[in-house]
């Protein structure tokens, strides 16, 4: 337990991190934004190999948080993760709203980037550079796809509800795997906390904005009857905002006030963090 950190050494770090997510350039934001977005989507074809192959969809799961370590351990962008920090520092007066939004613009600008490409090439890959069509995954793909735009679609604004609220309940146990990788200081710690909640939400089935813009579009290249229209209109757009409630809100705002009777006085004091006591229960 020597590398455990204090919770409210954690929100301190959720302000400094968010902080510095929302003074990176354009160009850091793109290029670490198209990371991160091509190491998800190669984690979610990862997931998808792994339930075909053992025929246990709960095995997909167990794999794919690996995409989401190597996003956190390598210092890339995740803009889901970006929702539950920024917001923080914004209401501590460490950054600007239009700040902020700049970042989120840029880093899925470069999570599109990113996904698309890695589409492009595991499209080219399942199908044979499309000589084989075989492949039980590229049906999986296409039917994915259509399920999470034309099936939404289909049930009018209450599917465009469904679609916002998975992605509120999904982000919110993200941005708790980023939150979670910050209460230790061992690299193996971080990894064995950060794996609890992206399990958590990946075998649930909930809605995450990136991971979909690999998806989706995926579907549409191996022949989904998926429209542009009906790819944002009925699940990236929802899905961006349910996302954001869900990480600033129920991780970012709500454990920030959790700890707000430390946080006024001591959380950028650092000789009082250190000294702080921890809350029971905590």
């Amino acid at each position: 337990m020597s590398d455990y950190v204090k919770p409210i050494q954690i929100v301190k770090s959720m302000v400094e991190s968010g902080t510095s997510k929302a003074n990176l350039s354009i160009g850091q934001s793109i290029v670490r934004g198209g990371l991160g977005g091509a190491i998800l989507a190669c984690a979610t074809t990862l997931a998808f190999t792994a339930a075909a192959q053992t025929k246990i969809g709960l095995a997909g799961a167990i794999v794919f948080p690996v995409g989401f370590v190597m996003i956190v351990l390598l210092g890339l962008e995740l803009v889901t993760g970006s929702f539950a920090l920024i917001p923080l520092s914004v209401l501590e007066r460490k950054t600007t709203i239009g700040r902020m939004l700049a970042n989120y613009l840029w880093v899925i600008v470069g999570h599109l980037i990113g996904c698309l490409l890695y589409a492009a090439f595991y499209g080219l890959t399942i199908t044979k550079m499309g000589h084989d069509m075989s492949n039980p995954l590229i049906q999986t793909i296409i039917q994915l796809s259509e399920a999470k735009t034309t099936a939404y679609k289909a049930m009018g604004a209450d599917g465009m509800a469904l679609a916002a609220i998975k992605a509120v309940l999904c982000n919110w146990m993200v941005t708790l795997g980023v939150v979670m990788a910050m209460t230790s200081q061992s690299t193996i710690g971080k990894i064995l906390a950060m794996w609890l909640p992206i399990l958590t939400f990946f075998a649930q089935g909930f809605e995450h904005a990136v991971v979909n813009m690999f998806v989706i579009p995926a579907g549409m290249m191996l022949g989904a009857d998926v429209s542009l229209g009906d790819w944002w209109l009925w699940n990236q757009i929802p899905v961006l905002i349910g996302n954001f409630i869900g990480g600033a809100v129920f991780t970012g705002f709500l454990y920030y006030f959790s700890q707000r009777g430390f946080i006024r006085k001591s959380l950028f004091n650092s000789k009082a963090v250190e000294t702080a006591p921890l809350e029971k229960g905590a």
